[in-house]
């Protein structure tokens, strides 16, 4: 794998036609550990609420000992609420469940 096969392209819905290239591996690992635990409906889950939930499903390797998990899963959580994959919830704190 080159290392632009490494690399992934994210958005943020906080800015909007901002792209970042980040590292495919722990993107993947931390998606697929974040969607399992959110909820199909609103209001759904806080991000502290996500995080630990997520947190065991995790790659040691790719984040020892939870490492970097917050920053990634903030990372992960701004590219798929660009993309319509999850929604926030209305109330405060932030609330994240998947969209149908």
């Amino acid at each position: 794998m080159s290392d632009a096969d490494d690399r992934i392209e994210i958005e943020s819905i906080t800015s909007p036609n901002h792209v970042q290239r980040v590292n495919r591996a722990k993107y993947m690992a931390m998606r697929e550990a974040l969607l399992p635990v959110l909820p199909k409906t609103a209001p759904g889950v806080t991000v502290a609420e996500a995080k630990a939930a997520l947190l065991d499903h995790l790659s040691p390797d790719l984040f020892p000992g939870g490492a970097k998990a917050g920053w990634w899963l903030k990372a992960v959580q701004l590219d798929l609420e660009a993309k319509g994959v999850i929604a926030r919830g209305s109330a405060k704190p932030v609330r994240l469940y998947r969209c149908a």
